[in-house]
């Protein structure tokens, strides 16, 4: 498992060494759509297997964006087998939940601020030896990892507009909305819910292209500990803590070294999102606090914190209408733009780095396959890498969508079968969280393996 130490993990020379193409026996040059953080990452995880990768992301630079974000064991052990320096930049900027357990309290009940703060607030527990929760900014992350990359790796103000990938061409054409083009060998898809990459791979028209608002909606802030310490006393302030209630939670955690909390605060909306080519509306902090009128002192505080003008931002998932497949030909989808979920088991980003440890893996092999079934070819070879990575991922990720979607209203007792019960909800958050912690990253590589002819069942 990963050294849980906050000390980076040492340089390693591969990826500052130039690419030389004439000493490497099958070449491939991949291009990733997206520059966000799986696509970050997958690129650094190719390059340190010295695979060219060409990141093409729309953005004009990196997107700042403050949100947390938090990382299981599992994932952090992918991080570790895809590059030295993806975990090193990850433990630069991030830090572990220092509590043993993680609380789940009721939000709701409680009258005063003593009731909110006391034990008996405590709904149920769950021990985090075996998550190992990391939490981090998003940008903190993306920055730190961007700098790693080999300057002009990344391209931005590349729109995808469409590709070309039939038998005739030897790589595949990948054309911008500035009317440049691209090529390459393989096409990874990392653009993310409202991926173009995900709308050509399996067709403008088929609803499966497309997400589905998933009736709840997100408010998400940056507030001093100090303060949030103030609302919710020292102990949880310090600490991951979610309040449950009806038809609405919170979750905070400390972030930047426990100088900031993290708050995200999660409503149920029964009614059609207003406008579906935007997931985000302009918001007050009036709105959410008459949301939470009747929640614990506690909570009411921490919504005082947040600022007047906030941003409300639609929880899309791909929970109606998965892909039937990540892949077609010489294009792949990982990440978000495969499988968007819902945030509730704050796993959606854990699934996107096991899936770049999955596709490093497989197209890592397929030199070896190039090189035993030379008819195969390269075309033939990524092909197969693509369905290897398909096969193996599929049906765990699309357990985290639907069951993030669940989640989501076990937390605001909504759930046919936990309602408001501490004891069935907690055996619900149990059950599932441990799907997603008790995961071999050593099983999915081999597996891997075994489907790109490199090891034995």
């Amino acid at each position: 498992m990963v050294n849980d130490a906050l000390s980076p993990s040492p340089p390693d020379p591969v990826l500052t060494r130039p690419f030389n193409q004439e000493n490497d026996p099958v070449p491939l040059e991949i291009a990733i759509i997206g520059g966000g953080i799986i696509g970050v990452m997958l690129a650094l995880g190719l390059l340190h297997h010295g695979i060219q990768v060409t990141v093409y992301e729309r953005a004009s630079t990196f997107p700042e964006i403050g949100a947390g974000m938090a990382f299981t064991a599992v994932a952090r052990e992918c991080m570790r087998r895809l590059s030295p320096q993806v975990l090193a930049a990850f433990e630069r900027v991030g830090s572990p939940n220092p509590h043993p357990q993680n609380r789940y309290w009721d939000g709701f009940h409680p009258t005063t601020k003593e009731e909110a703060q006391s034990a008996d607030a405590l709904l149920f527990q769950l021990s985090t030896h075996d998550m190992g929760f990391w939490t981090c900014l998003r940008a903190g992350l993306l920055n730190e990892m961007s700098r790693e990359l080999p300057e002009g790796t990344v391209k931005f103000g590349k729109r995808l507009v469409s590709y070309e990938d039939d038998e005739v061409v030897e790589k595949v054409v990948l054309r911008f909305a500035d009317g440049s083009e691209g090529r390459a060998d393989a096409v990874i898809g990392c653009d993310g819910l409202r991926s173009r990459t995900r709308q050509l791979l399996l067709g403008e028209s088929n609803p499966a292209a497309y997400p589905s608002y998933s009736h709840k909606v997100a408010y998400r802030a940056v507030v001093p500990i100090a303060a949030g310490m103030a609302a919710l006393g020292e102990d949880r302030g310090s600490n991951q803590c979610l309040q449950m209630g009806p038809g609405a939670h919170m979750l905070t955690y400390p972030l930047a070294g426990f100088t900031l909390m993290n708050v995200a605060i999660f409503t149920t909306d029964p009614t059609p999102w207003p406008d579906a080519s935007k997931i985000t509306m302009p918001a007050t902090r009036s709105e959410v606090a008459s949301v939470f009128a009747s929640w614990s002192p506690s909570v009411r505080e921490i919504i005082a914190l947040l600022p007047e003008n906030l941003t409300k931002w639609a929880l899309y998932d791909m929970y109606e209408h998965p892909a039937a497949s990540y892949c077609r030909g010489r294009v792949c989808l990982v990440g978000d733009a495969a499988h968007a979920s819902s945030p509730h088991h704050g796993a959606g980003a854990c699934m996107g780095v096991e899936d770049c440890l999955a596709m490093v893996t497989a197209l890592d092999s397929v030199r070896g396959v190039v090189q035993e079934r030379k008819a195969l070819g390269v075309r033939g070879a990524v092909r197969q890498a693509f369905e290897a990575v398909n096969a193996v991922r599929w049906e765990r990720s699309q357990w985290q969508v639907r069951s993030a979607r669940e989640t989501g209203d076990i937390y605001e007792w909504m759930y046919p079968g936990s309602g408001d019960s501490s004891e069935r909800c907690k055996q619900e958050i149990e059950g599932r969280t441990r799907r997603i912690w008790e995961f071999s990253v050593e099983e999915m590589v081999r597996e891997v393996r075994v489907l790109m002819g490199e090891a034995r069942i």
